[in-house]
Parts: C-alpha cells; sequence; structure tokens
C-alpha cells in the first residue's frame, strides 16, 4: 500500500522513495513487536497503539489513499484485510488477571 500511494505521489523509478521506505521499515519493526503476533487485528480494532503520532498520521494517509486502489490492484488481499477488519482483537496472554 505504501509504494502503490508512493507511485503516484513521488517521483521515483522503483519500489519506494526513502521516505516512504522508511515508514515501511517503521510498520515492519512495530509488527515484529506486535504481542499479538499472527493474531494481530487491524489498527483500527487494535488496543494497543504502537505507532508514534507522526507515523500513525502517515499510514492514515497512505491508507486513505490506496485501500479503495487495493480493489483494483490486489483484489483478493483487500477483500481479506476488509473481512479482517471485522474481527475483534484476541485477548492477549499474560494479561488481565489470574485464577
Amino acid at each position: 500500500m505504501i509504494e502503490l500511494r508512493c507511485r503516484d505521489f513521488h517521483t521515483v523509478e522503483a519500489g519506494a522513495c526513502d521516505e516512504c521506505r522508511s515508514l515501511g521499515e517503521y510498520a515492519d519493526t512495530r509488527l515484529e513487536k506486535c504481542p499479538y503476533g499472527d493474531e494481530k487485528p487491524t489498527c483500527v480494532n487494535c488496543p494497543i497503539h504502537c505507532y508514534a503520532r507522526a507515523e500513525r498520521e502517515q499510514m492514515k494517509e497512505v491508507m486513505r489513499y490506496s485501500g479503495p486502489r487495493m480493489l483494483l490492484k490486489h483484489p483478493i488481499l483487500a477483500i481479506r484485510h476488509m473481512l479482517e477488519g471485522r474481527k475483534q482483537a484476541p485477548p492477549l496472554k499474560g494479561r488481565g488477571r489470574g485464577p
């Protein structure tokens, strides 16, 4: 999604510009450290706000622009993301009160 927006807004020959590449690396780092792991909900349904404010705003711009365009570029991924967006976050293991 980041590369899709970058191609339309920034002048790059291939891939993404440095700013967009940096945002992608930031997102990858946040995903690696996510306590939900493979069960991670979409960001809108996640109770943990793991992005810093500036990066969160950048990612919102990316999503607003690229989200609708993903239906044409990668329809299966877009539909899968929309379906996953309906799921609530699972409870985190090790949090809350024990017996």
